[in-house]
């Protein structure tokens, strides 16, 4: 499996997944373009992948919409072609909804759903009109079931995978491909950085992401579902990788498990981590 002469653009590359991806996609031959806010991080991540001259930083802030079709321009000038766009960049979520602020609400759509769709429909024209490319969407377990203590997260990324399989019907017969990726627990900051009711940031992590996949293993996956033509993979391990089947075949007894759970003490647990 190998990606030479193929460009991607990874938005979010500056830590986590984000950072994984990007550096299995250059270790295979391909070239990155790198984005986020945080410079001095892509930067590293970039000088740590196996040829830094395949590399362009492209820091901007995905919810900055009116700066998009410039840096589409600039990711398109680096080597004439985006092949493949990772829609990785996100937020995510710690609170009950009866103490949360609208704010919260606002801000994790705005960053995990109107910002994938926006920069995804930037570069669409430019993948249709080469009759070739892949848009991956990094949405979640979460975008498959109600999760609780994050239903401004679950929203999202519910309407993240919605957007994604129908743009999938849509471009399938003009060469682009579409894959979904919902992982569970990944060691990542991404409980560090959620929001609590008020918007403020957590900082600090849970327990069953500190004991997550390493996101060297879901990079792998990633790209392994990329080149087998996948549309949609679950990557998660554990009660976590039942969930999307229980969604599916037995609704019923997934809302009693969760419910359940709520009520044996799962947000006061969560919130002494």
């Amino acid at each position: 499996m190998g990606h030479s002469q193929k460009t991607a653009w990874i938005t979010g590359a500056s830590s986590g997944i984000g950072e994984a991806v990007t550096k299995a996609f250059v270790a295979q031959g391909g070239a990155a373009i790198l984005s986020g806010r945080n410079v001095a991080e892509l930067q590293r991540v970039a000088a740590e992948t196996e040829a830094p001259d395949r590399c362009l930083i492209l820091p901007f802030d995905t919810v900055d919409y009116d700066s998009i079709p410039d840096k589409v321009s600039e990711a398109i000038a680096f080597r004439g072609i985006v092949d493949v766009l990772v829609n990785n960049a996100g937020i995510s979520q710690r609170s009950p909804a009866v103490d949360t602020d609208l704010s919260v609400y606002r801000r994790i759509i705005d960053v995990d759903l109107l910002a994938p769709i926006a920069l995804t429909q930037a570069l669409l024209a430019h993948m249709v009109s080469r009759g070739s490319g892949q848009i991956i969407m990094i949405s979640s377990v979460a975008g498959k079931a109600g999760i609780p203590m994050r239903t401004a997260y679950c929203a999202a990324k519910h309407g993240l995978i919605g957007y994604a399989d129908a743009l999938r019907s849509e471009v399938a017969g003009q060469g682009v491909k579409v894959l979904v990726v919902a992982p569970g627990s990944v060691k990542t900051n991404v409980s560090r950085n959620a929001l609590n009711a008020d918007g403020s940031v957590r900082g600090i992590s849970d327990a069953a992401i500190d004991n997550g996949i390493d996101p060297d293993r879901v990079a792998r996956l990633i790209w392994e579902a990329v080149a087998t033509g996948k549309r949609e993979i679950v990557i998660a391990e554990g009660m976590e990788a039942n969930i999307p089947i229980l969604r599916a075949q037995d609704p019923e007894k997934l809302f009693d498990m969760v419910e359940a759970m709520v009520a044996d003490g799962y947000a006061k647990k969560l919130s002494a981590q």
